[in-house]
């Protein structure tokens, strides 16, 4: 389908030169969709790929202890994209306050991504997914590390762009500041159902392409862009839990990504963004839903070579918890998290190393840190890093 430029460009002078911004159209895209019957499929095996994803959690003992390393999972993967180095060993460690394998900044700059965690709580609480909770979210992101002096939680009153030395040489130039307000208030209206209602999944498609060509923030658009995909399913009931991450599917096509955002906005190519995004839930829904069932595996085994142990079980049962919460703890983080005491916690920590559920990673007497490393292991597939050259392709 043919489709105008999906905007109007505007002259705007910054950096002592004049450039042509963008300003979008608002939602939804008229013409509207063109639904094939390829595409409508694709919508709508995404849909139960989603439906997979949710169920999971009812098989999980305590969706909690998952979603604890499956959210910093997450942080991961958006912080590859943007060129941060770090392992969720890393990031643990951090947590941990013990020394991390990698520059301080660049891992505190990833832990704060559960700013994630933040918008579901909000959202639980009944707060609705608007531009009060969006900016709420952008500032707990950006509170600390590269971008805390980037006004967190305001949107821009200063020209950005994007790709490029200067805005004459950009890839992309946003609308200008005083455009960005009408821009947003629309889009939250779009979120609301106004003009009219629209299927979640397209809304979250939509949502996300619209939030990026508007670039509200000076800095963290890519990040919240992306969040802003799972906090719509989560908000309108879709999944319970944030368990969906598209970002390491965009940081691999990333190309096609950019490339798909710019014909949407030059020629209205809404139907092949459509088709990308549905291949990216479908994808990456069905990793996550393996993901969970491997941990489930891997610990209803576990548990049942505890339970052989008789009378101390109980105890090894708790700390071995803990650990799917924690796998990278030290054993007095155990004890916080068990209740039980320091000796009752070593004990099932000698037990748990003699079943070889667990190794120690260092040789001291106090302060030791331990690590459920198959449990680890499954949690770290998919988390090869980028080389440089490849992750500073991808532009916040």
């Amino acid at each position: 389908m043919k489709r105008e430029l999906q905007g109007h460009y505007v002259t705007v002078s910054t950096v002592g030169e004049r450039v042509l911004a963008f300003v979008p159209l608002p939602l939804p895209p008229d013409p509207p969709i063109n639904w094939t019957p390829e595409l409508r499929n694709k919508f709508d095996q995404a849909l139960l790929a989603l439906g997979r994803l949710d169920s999971v959690s009812t098989l999980l003992p305590d969706t909690s202890l998952f979603l604890y390393l499956y959210v910093r999972k997450e942080a991961l993967l958006s912080s590859m994209i943007e060129g941060t180095q770090s392992s969720l060993a890393d990031l643990l460690l951090f947590e941990l306050d013990q020394e991390p394998g990698v520059p301080l900044h660049d891992v505190q700059e990833v832990s704060h991504y559960v700013a994630l965690c933040h918008g579901l709580k909000r959202l639980k609480e009944g707060f609705p997914l608007s531009l009060r909770l969006i900016k709420e979210v952008h500032a707990v992101l950006l509170a600390k590390g590269r971008g805390s002096h980037q006004t967190p939680g305001e949107f821009r009153k200063s020209q950005n762009w994007i790709g490029g030395t200067r805005p004459g040489n950009a890839v992309y130039v946003p609308p200008p500041p005083d455009k960005v307000m009408e821009c947003m208030g629309k889009l939250e209206l779009f979120l609301h159902d106004q003009p009219e209602p629209t299927p979640i999944l397209l809304k979250a498609a939509l949502a996300h392409v619209q939030f990026e060509t508007i670039h509200p923030f000076l800095d963290g658009n890519g990040r919240l862009g992306r969040l802003l995909m799972t906090l719509l399913l989560c908000s309108e009931g879709v999944l319970q839990e944030p368990m969906l991450y598209l970002s390491l599917y965009f940081k691999r096509h990333r190309h096609s990504y950019y490339a798909l955002l710019n014909n949407v906005r030059l020629h209205g190519d809404w139907e092949a963004w459509f088709n990308f995004f549905a291949d990216a839930v479908i994808l990456t829904a069905t990793q996550a839903v393996e993901t969970a069932q491997q941990l489930l595996e891997l610990t209803g085994k576990d548990r049942l070579k505890i339970m052989e142990l008789g009378r101390p079980a109980a105890s090894i049962l708790q700390v071995h918890r803990a650990l799917t919460e924690h796998p990278i703890a030290t054993s007095g983080l155990l004890v916080e998290k068990t209740g039980i005491s320091h000796a009752t916690v070593n004990k099932s920590l000698e037990h748990l190393g003699r079943l070889g559920i667990v190794r120690e990673l260092t040789n001291m007497k106090r302060n030791r840190l331990f690590s459920y490393g198959r449990y680890l292991d499954i949690l770290n597939q998919g988390m090869e890093l980028p080389d440089a050259a490849m992750a500073a392709t991808f532009t916040v």
